[in-house]
């Protein structure tokens, strides 16, 4: 594993120490910056811990302490301080025909024993009705939501 070495200006020290020592920062940011300036060996350092040590404190892995060190090193310290934007993609379920479907559902009358549509039963007829191979209730929820607020404000305008 490669060995970053982390170097505080004063600046940045009196930087972390704030955000460490305020209670109006994201859990993650504080725990950044306390490993930061525990990794610290440049010459404003008061004492430097060694990383086992700082894991056991924290309660950290060291895997943590290390890609701490390593973004602090290859990037810069704002880097470290901000969380990382997910890359994460999701494709969604819902097009214009299925949107359509549900809004037609649950416009229509509901089926025999029920008195309205529920997400639920809107979900399964859908998947019922072969519109969608599986589709949350949450999902339908989202969908109509969003239509019904969209409509909202076509009224409104």
């Amino acid at each position: 594993m490669k060995k970053y070495k982390v170097t505080l200006t004063q600046e940045e020290r009196e930087e972390l120490e704030a955000i460490s020592s305020k209670g109006k920062h994201a859990a993650q940011t504080v725990l950044n910056a306390l490993i930061l300036l525990a990794c610290d060996e440049g010459k404003f350092q008061h004492q430097r811990s060694i990383n086992e040590t700082i894991a056991c404190v924290l309660n950290v892995s060291m895997k943590t302490i290390d890609r701490v060190k390593k973004r602090f090193v290859e990037e810069d310290l704002d880097a470290v301080l901000q969380r990382k934007p997910s890359t994460r993609m999701f494709r969604s379920k819902i097009d214009g025909d299925l949107e359509a479907h549900l809004i037609a559902m649950s416009c229509s009358e509901p089926p025999v024993g029920y008195k309205r549509w529920s997400l639920r039963l809107l979900a399964d007829k859908a998947v019922e009705l072969e519109y969608v191979d599986q589709i949350s209730h949450e999902t339908v929820r989202q969908t109509l939501k969003k239509t019904s607020s969209s409509r909202g404000k076509q009224k409104a305008g």
